[in-house]
């Protein structure tokens, strides 16, 4: 396992967070921070929350009552492309990218928060609005395309490739955003073996060279316990441990909530 050279500054704090969808509640008073540069997994049975969490985080849904505050910004409120623009970025359990389209105009779309432009612009291409364009789709194509492994896929349609290799265009996508965190949703579900040996390594670029931090929820127990700094466990809308990897593989209310269940296996 890599080293890391952690800080101890929050970047992301989430008080007393609940949300119901009618009388159904789906977070429970959910309460957690995340340190600036670590990767904090969520984990936790089908169902759990995790996923609504991370909706909530990016305001796709709006909780019923507690605060979020990003890098000192309350963020509840606001709609979710303004969160983006505060540097918040996130890839979807399922690859939500358009088919037809290149690798390169997919990650550009990622791009559009930073890009100044206006319509008027845009439409007769004043000479601005072009020298912005190709600054950023140079930065692209160094920063994000090469550092994803992606340059030889860069004028490929995105439907004519492999799963895996898809899931790390959703990647390099959030990654043009150029986020200060990035949210993980499964990156690495439906993916073989070699697949998710591949998208670890590059959770670990992110993290390390690119000092992003990563809130990530993941069913696949191995790679968590190996890369993440804090687990949080969530259990039918209720957190139920946090700790370091170690210490939550031998909390007993893990145990029976969610290792238990997989009778030793490492996939939930």
């Amino acid at each position: 396992m890599v080293m890391k050279n952690m800080e101890n500054k929050t970047l992301l704090d989430i008080q007393n967070l609940t949300l119901s969808f009618g009388t159904r509640k789906v977070l429970d008073d959910i309460s957690l921070t995340v340190s600036d540069g670590s990767i904090f997994t969520i984990i936790g049975p089908n169902g759990a929350g995790k996923t609504s969490l991370i909706n909530c985080i990016n305001m796709h849904y709006k909780p019923d009552s507690g605060g979020i505050t990003f890098a000192g910004t309350g963020l509840n409120g606001l709609k979710p492309h303004q969160v983006a623009t505060k540097g918040i970025a996130r890839t979807f359990q399922k690859v939500e990218l358009f088919q037809g389209m290149t690798v390169l105009d997919n990650i550009k779309l990622g791009r559009h928060v930073l890009m100044k432009y206006s319509f008027l612009g845009s439409f007769f291409r004043l000479p601005g609005i072009v020298r912005d364009e190709m600054k950023h789709r140079q930065e692209i194509e160094e920063d994000v395309l090469d550092f994803m492994g992606l340059s030889s896929f860069r004028y490929a349609p995105v439907g004519a490739l492999p799963f895996g290799v898809r899931k790390r265009v959703d990647m390099a996508r959030a990654l043009a955003m150029k986020p200060k965190l990035l949210l993980l949703d499964e990156i690495m579900a439906g993916m073989a073996v070699e697949e998710k040996e591949d998208i670890a390594s590059y959770i670990m670029d992110v993290q390390r060279d690119l000092g992003v931090t990563i809130v990530w929820i993941e069913h696949d127990l191995a790679p968590v316990m190996d890369l993440s700094d804090r687990v949080c466990v969530l259990n039918f809308g209720t957190k139920i441990a946090e700790g370091t990897p170690s210490e939550v593989q031998k909390d007993s209310q893990v145990i029976e909530a969610y290792l238990g269940r997989q009778e030793g296996k490492d996939h939930a």
